[in-house]
């Protein structure tokens, strides 16, 4: 059995896409997941599968959310080893030592295919900045996310694949979520 942290795109948003977070819990444990955690209204998810395939799971899960809420939401899963990679890989703390409030990740669920990666521009404006590391985008926006032109539209549109973003005090709190299991 594995550990798993999924993040659902765009549920509890202005009062769009509503799914209670008890809800969401115990579809997750009708669908025989173990030791299932939820962190914040976004749609965080800490569970134990013996299903290892990451896109069996996030099928599973997307239809549940269909069947069960009649809501088309995208799940986006990573296991704590790459949760633990991302934490000890942040670019703008390693290199630069940022204002941990002002960093984020964006999740990709598919890696960007190269023809995509053209179309991002090396600085979108003088202020926020991006790197992209994988199936992962570390964002520093010194003005904070709420005004920050780098959101997950941006991304989604220009490298053709699902997004969903976290704050890097949501991103730590989840890893840590998952010690001792």
């Amino acid at each position: 059995m594995s550990t798993f942290i999924s993040m659902l795109r765009g549920i509890n948003v202005s009062g769009h896409n509503k799914i209670g977070m008890a809800d969401l819990k115990y579809l997750y444990e009708s669908l025989n997941f173990r030791h299932v955690l939820t962190y914040v209204q976004s749609g965080n998810v800490i569970f134990d599968s013996t299903i290892q395939d990451v896109l069996k799971l996030t099928s599973l899960i997307e239809f549940a959310i269909l069947k069960s809420f009649g809501l088309t939401v995208p799940v986006v899963i990573r296991n704590t080893t790459d949760f633990q990679r991302i934490i000890n890989n942040n670019p703008f703390l390693i290199k630069r030592n940022e204002d941990p409030a002002k960093l984020h990740v964006t999740f990709l669920l598919n890696s960007p295919a190269k023809s995509d990666l053209i179309k991002l521009p090396s600085s979108p404006n003088a202020n926020d900045e991006f790197i992209l590391s994988g199936n992962e985008i570390f964002l520093f926006c010194p003005n904070g996310y709420g005004n920050t032109k780098l959101n997950n539209n941006f991304f989604e549109k220009k490298l053709n694949t699902t997004a969903t973003t976290r704050n890097w005090n949501t991103v730590n709190t989840l890893y840590k979520m998952t010690s001792g299991r």
